[in-house]
């Protein structure tokens, strides 16, 4: 039995879907803007490409905490 996807991951699924663009590819759009804070990325996300505040919020905060996380 596969362990359930929880937090913002669960949303990929249904961004892929709807948007028609991988997770990764949103993911390197967020890597690749000048912005840095969290509400400006999904403000813009939501603005210049249309994604709604729940999608945009979880791709932000999982593209955000990967860039926190410490690297072995």
């Amino acid at each position: 039995m596969s362990a359930q996807v929880k937090g913002p991951a669960s949303y990929f699924p249904s961004i892929e879907k709807k948007y028609g663009r991988p997770v990764a590819e949103w993911k390197d759009l967020i890597r690749s803007s000048p912005l840095t804070r969290h509400m400006e990325l999904v403000a813009w996300l939501k603005t210049e490409h249309g994604l709604g505040h729940g999608h945009a919020n979880a791709l932000v905060a999982h593209t955000l905490a990967e860039r926190a996380a410490p690297r072995s």
